[in-house]
């Protein structure tokens, strides 16, 4: 059974109302400080059967934020399969966020390898606002399809 993870694409109205913006976290550790193309995901986790996704994906946002995901009317992404098998369940919500305001929890690890010493980074290291374009640049590329379903949910919307 693969494992599932559950997340939440926050998405604003910009420039007036007529362009979007949807907000993205890069992702803390040594292993990802360098990186920064195709880097950046979703806020999300892993769950499992015993709770339900879309709370799951409420709890992550909350953790990996410090901030309550709001409430709005959650629209449902279909799923998506990362290239490490890993499926990922996502909602996409309208509302803010100021990047500014990040308070992530934490994580340990061994640092550097095989020193024996455990170092505590933060889950999510940053926050940002992106437009479609752009965060499909900077997303992981199994997530690309949430973008596009979200852009093309918008459109139908303001036909």
């Amino acid at each position: 059974m693969p494992k599932k993870s559950a997340g939440i694409l926050l998405y604003r109205r910009c420039a007036g109302g007529s362009q979007w913006e949807v907000l993205l976290v890069h992702p803390g550790g040594p292993f990802w400080r360098k990186k920064d193309q195709g880097a950046w995901t979703v806020p999300k986790g892993e769950f499992d059967d015993r709770e339900l996704p879309l709370a799951a994906a409420r709890r992550e946002f909350k953790e990996e934020l410090g901030a309550d995901a709001p409430g709005g009317d959650p629209i449902k992404l279909k799923p998506v399969k990362q290239a490490g098998g890993k499926v990922v369940h996502c909602w996409a919500i309208e509302g803010d966020f100021d990047p500014e305001l990040l308070q992530s929890n934490t994580f340990e690890q061994e640092w550097p390898p095989k020193s024996g010493r455990l170092v505590k980074f933060p889950e999510v290291d940053r926050a940002a606002w992106f437009s479609p374009e752009a965060a499909k640049q900077k997303i992981l590329g199994g997530q690309v399809p949430l973008i596009d379903e979200l852009v093309e949910v918008l459109l139908d919307r303001n036909k």
